[in-house]
């Protein structure tokens, strides 16, 4: 079993920055990849970023280029999402999931661990 634990978010005003961080305990292997994804109220969840345990791929969404950034250190078995330039439209609830192998899928369908999530509010 996986566990998976978000921490980092916040109320932070339009343009400012925050760092998410999600720790992976339990019997993960070697071969996974790690993804951020983010649903407002209403709203369906929706596609980040990611990143594959190498570190080698990451992927963002449209929206998010230039603005977040993915990384990972592995020795803390955690994930990073750097998120600079924060905008009203980034408020939502952010989720950290896990998937077995290194294709970076973008549906939530596709992941099978999932954290409790961490609120991000971004006011204008």
């Amino acid at each position: 079993q996986v566990q998976l634990v978000e921490s980092g978010g916040g109320f932070v005003q339009a343009g400012g920055s925050l760092r998410l961080s999600c720790l992976a305990s339990g019997r993960t292997s070697s071969s996974y990849t790690m993804t951020w994804f983010r649903q407002a109220p209403g709203e369906e969840r929706e596609f980040v970023a990611s990143i594959t345990w190498s570190g080698s791929g990451t992927r963002y969404a449209d929206s998010v280029k230039g603005r977040f950034t993915i990384s990972r250190d592995n020795a803390k078995n955690t994930v990073y999402l750097q998120m600079n330039s924060l905008k009203p439209e980034d408020t939502a609830v952010y989720y950290c999931a896990l998937r077995s192998g290194l294709t970076i899928k973008t549906m939530w369908y596709d992941y099978a661990y999932w954290g409790q999530g961490t609120q991000v509010t971004v006011s204008s």
